[in-house]
């Protein structure tokens, strides 16, 4: 009997000591964590997702995605995550202040999506480039082309009409009767440089592709989504073999209606190609919850830099050894 007070002390001080290490003091630690901001207070981090992401999350939790997927990139010293382009940084804390539960994940039969947002195209490099066409003498039967930078003055000289030499064949020929704004925009446009100018380097020329002719600058050249775009995540969550043919991730095709084509083609319709593609007349739209899901999945970036974590460098290459002089 006289040994049961110490007994019932240490187990209380196990359980107590426990409970400080584990709950009390991380949470002191993490729990009243802030955005980060700069001096100025601006460019906070994170931020609250949209009400279509926050909906997403809701989506991605209630269709079990998270017990294939994890959110979060683990350090060197404990995974090749960042080695495997998952992340530039480990996450860190900081990064889940307005996630509730957060959606950590355990198992990864799929890869780590912390940083699918990020893999998305940058608008600016997904523009298509400005169409340019070579200044040439139209074939005999053929009629001139209509394009603002290809239309030629019908007053034009002959000398400009004939063959032009390789350095100066993609400066359009102007016209002296041609209007004051033609001949100013084609003085001042980067083609009328001189041939000996960096501007006026010759480019290899390629033939205008569909992609780079339309206004969609989600689709590749050969018409199938860019990829981690909005379109990309559609394809992919409707029929994920079409992306990668060594997924075992399950089809979400109940997010999507199959109906039939009134009118004009949706500007949201799948691209399906291949055993996917749908009969004439047909097509496969988006319900708001897929949209909502890709909303989510696009917000995810943890690229963002924080003070408490270091980003870890690429090692730089080694200098080539010095040749011995004989």
């Amino acid at each position: 009997m006289k040994g049961i007070v110490p007994l019932f002390l240490g187990i209380f001080g196990t359980f107590a000591f426990s409970w400080a290490g584990l709950i009390l003091i991380p949470n002191y630690q993490i729990g009243h964590l802030d955005p980060q901001m700069d001096e100025d207070g601006n460019d906070a981090y994170p931020a609250p997702k949209s009400g279509m992401a926050e909906r997403g999350r809701r989506i991605y939790a209630a269709n079990g995605c998270v017990y294939c997927h994890s959110q979060q990139v683990r350090a060197d010293d404990a995974a090749s995550d960042i080695d495997r382009k998952w992340g530039e940084r480990r996450s860190a804390p900081r990064d889940y202040l307005f996630e509730r539960p957060v959606l950590l994940g355990k198992m990864r039969m799929g890869p780590d999506l912390a940083n699918i947002g990020k893999r998305a195209p940058v608008e600016d490099q997904n523009a298509p480039p400005p169409s340019t066409t070579t200044a040439a003498s139209p074939a005999p039967g053929t009629s001139p082309s209509t394009s603002p930078a290809a239309s030629a003055s019908p007053a034009a000289s002959p000398a400009a009409t004939a063959a032009p030499s390789p350095a100066v064949a993609a400066a359009p020929s102007v016209s002296p009767a041609a209007s004051p704004a033609k001949a100013i925009a084609a003085a001042s446009s980067p083609s009328s440089a001189p041939a000996n100018s960096p501007a006026a380097a010759p480019s290899p020329a390629s033939p205008v592709t569909t992609a780079a002719s339309s206004a969609d600058t989600t689709v590749a050249a050969n018409g199938a989504p860019i990829p981690y775009t909005a379109p990309w995540h559609h394809r992919h969550l409707y029929s994920p073999r079409s992306v990668s043919n060594d997924s075992n991730m399950p089809a979400f095709r109940f997010l999507y209606e199959k109906r039939r084509v009134g009118g004009e083609r949706a500007a949201d319709a799948l691209i399906l190609s291949g055993p996917d593609a749908l009969p004439d007349g047909w097509e496969v739209v988006p319900t708001y919850d897929a949209k909502c899901l890709v909303a989510y999945l696009m917000s995810l970036d943890q690229s963002h830099a924080l003070k408490e974590v270091k980003v870890t460098a690429a090692p730089p290459s080694s200098p080539a050894p010095a040749k011995e002089v004989k």
